[in-house]
């Protein structure tokens, strides 16, 4: 075979033309050519035809150089690549194969359009070094464990403001939940988790970092260290009253789950919200309902036991008076407190001098005594003090009468002296 038909032959070409001319030669017969080669006793016979008609060329595969009868046209690639530019830049290759059969009705596999992307130069596939770490299996009930974490990004891009999406991610199952606020705080937290339990249902505990939020950072008290217990946020509060475990994580790597479903959706979420137009936290929120069930079917996973055990609801629970900010007030004599900057009057008699303030996450509060709701309202205005009115002036240097009882028994003033002299 000359040079060029060596460099266009491949090795298993080049074995198979070794093996016919030994056949040719006289020193190998077909049969046992035909084990060597895996193929049948006629179909050697044909290639030994073959060859000895057409020399070495002949064990080539004729298909080469050909285009394929499967080949998807030009026209189409060119209206892909145009839809890609205009759509779904930033897209990478599998969500954007998706997208193209969901509202542009072309389908195409999404190795064949990652292999389209990289010759126009549109996509590159970035590798990033991983640091080993010790993997640790799934729970296995369904419940048993929600990882929890916020995760700050730009998810209008430029459309709107930077927000928070609040994500609850099942151990066992990959099952999401989630939804966006403003910041990630104590009313954001106890707002999600109160939505999450009437959904769900209340969990066995929940896998969470360190923030402030979740962790108390105040000094024990004294009732603390009696108890041998930590300080608590109110978040950390609320669970404790629902018997939910709070587990926190020492580093962001330790709650990978959710830490790779933020990546996720940082990437999917975003631009599926990018093709709506959505450009708000109402509109996201909204979004939702319809987004994470599509996504749970497609990306959950079956657990490894059976049952759930996420609790019902106990009737008669109020979750507003769980999932809220309660501080501790002194009441004064006028009957009035003083709580965020803010005066209010006790519309009501109360025997006690300390009151519960109650801020729920839909931003209206309340004041309780003893288990009772009491009346009040907000002064806007504090009342004008009364002036007094000014005392008169005293006349330090006033002399006594001459008739004072003191006089003449314990001194005589030097003026009496001179004019009794």
């Amino acid at each position: 075979m000359a040079g060029k038909d060596i460099v266009m032959a491949t090795q298993r070409e080049l074995r198979r033309l070794h093996v016919v001319q030994r056949v040719l030669e006289g020193s190998l017969r077909r049969t046992e050519a035909a084990e060597m080669l895996s193929l049948s006793y006629r179909q050697v016979g044909r290639i030994v035809a073959r060859v000895r008609e057409e020399g070495p060329q002949a064990v080539v595969n004729r298909s080469r150089g050909r285009p394929s009868n499967r080949e998807i046209s030009k026209e189409i690639k060119d209206r892909v690549l145009n839809l890609y530019l205009k759509h779904y830049e930033g897209f990478g290759p599998t969500l954007a194969q998706e997208k193209l059969s969901e509202r542009d009705s072309i389908n195409i596999s999404d190795e064949t359009l990652r292999l389209w992307l990289i010759e126009a130069g549109l996509w590159k596939k970035k590798r990033k070094g991983r640091q080993h770490r010790q993997w640790r299996p799934r729970k296995d009930h369904y419940g048993e464990m929600i990882q929890v974490d916020g995760s700050h990004h730009a998810w209008f891009e430029d459309r709107g403001p930077v927000c928070v999406f609040m994500g609850y991610i099942d151990d066992a199952t990959g099952k999401v939940y989630g939804r966006f606020y403003e910041y990630e705080g104590t009313l954001p937290a106890m707002d999600s988790f109160s939505r999450y339990i009437r959904k769900y249902g209340i969990p066995i505990s929940l896998y969470m970092d360190k923030h402030t939020t979740y962790r108390g950072t105040g000094e024990p008290t004294i009732e603390d260290e009696l108890n041998g217990t930590e300080p608590m946020s109110e978040f950390g509060r609320a669970l404790n009253e629902l018997e939910v475990k709070l587990i926190h994580a020492n580093t962001p790597q330790a709650k990978g789950r959710v830490e790779r479903l933020f990546n996720t959706l940082q990437d999917r979420l975003v631009k599926e919200m990018r093709l709506r137009g959505i450009s708000s936290i109402v509109e996201a929120n909204e979004f939702l309902r319809e987004y994470l069930p599509i996504y749970n079917r497609r990306f959950a996973k079956k657990a490894a036991q059976t049952g759930n055990l996420h609790r019902p609801l106990p009737a008669g629970l109020h979750l507003n008076r769980i999932f809220c900010i309660k501080t501790e007030r002194t009441l004064k004599n006028d009957f009035t407190i003083a709580h965020d900057r803010k005066l209010y009057q006790i519309e009501e008699m109360v025997q006690t001098k300390k009151l519960i303030v109650e801020e729920y996450t839909d931003g209206s509060m309340a004041i309780w005594c003893r288990g009772r709701k009491v009346r009040f309202r907000q002064i806007t205005e504090r009342p004008p003090r009364k002036q007094q009115q000014p005392r008169p002036a005293r006349n330090k240097a006033s002399t006594p009468a001459q008739n004072h009882p003191w006089r003449g028994l314990f001194f005589v003033p030097k003026k009496l002296k001179i004019n009794a002299a």
